[in-house]
């Protein structure tokens, strides 16, 4: 069978399928269900790097699971927060560029990272203290908390989301520093991750897709 099949990999294709079916539910324009399976797919991301450094594996199987890990944050992470974009109703010119250049965006930077990556492991130098730019990960934690925070205000759209992926695919490629999460940081991270979920669970049929929207 073509391919490293072991269990340092699986999360990471759980994170995949996740990101499928969030897509199916942003079609339908069940925002809510759509922004449950982005944190499942934050989830499986947060871990799956943990639980691969705790697996044996040749330099031929860590080279696949870093590439595996990218092309499924490329549809995890990119092609899926767009794809919401749609769901909400969002059909002007500049909500489709905003979607187009968001996805770009993260696609430069998991290939950017990737390139940083094999350049580490072939100088033998120790694992990377933080990153340059906004991990695209993070729009798992950043989108769904921000439509929880719509949700809870009275008569608001969902409009502001073209802005929002603007703002993350600059966010993307822009070169500042940001630490990353070791240990108990992940804890931290995944207790965040719990709190935004309670919240998409409570307001996230409140969150309201462009009106004329509608899938009939």
């Amino acid at each position: 069978m073509v391919g490293y099949w072991n269990y340092s990999v699986y999360l990471t294709y759980g994170g995949l399928v996740s990101a499928m079916i969030g897509i199916t539910f942003a079609m339908k324009q069940n925002i809510k269900a759509a922004l449950i399976c982005l944190l499942v797919c934050g989830l499986c991301d947060l871990f799956d790097g943990t639980i691969a450094s705790h697996c044996k594996r040749t330099e031929d199987e860590k080279s696949f699971g870093m590439h595996i890990d990218s092309l499924c944050d490329m549809v995890s992470f990119c092609v899926f927060p767009a794809l919401i974009s749609w769901g909400l109703g969002i059909r002007s010119w500049y909500g489709m560029a905003a979607m187009i250049f968001f996805a770009l965006c993260g696609v430069v930077r998991l290939a950017f990272f990737d390139v940083q990556e094999i350049n580490i492991l072939k100088s033998g130098a120790p694992r990377r203290d933080g990153f340059l730019g906004l991990p695209v990960t993070n729009v798992s934690l950043i989108i769904p908390g921000l439509f929880a925070i719509d949700a809870m205000i009275p008569g608001s759209r969902s409009a502001w989301y073209s802005l929002v992926l603007f703002l993350l695919g600059m966010a993307f490629i822009t070169p500042f520093k940001m630490k990353k999460a070791y240990g108990k940081h992940l804890i931290w991270v995944a207790g965040i991750g719990v709190a935004i979920w309670v919240l998409v669970f409570v307001f996230g049929d409140k969150i309201q897709c462009l009106p004329g929207s509608m899938i009939p």
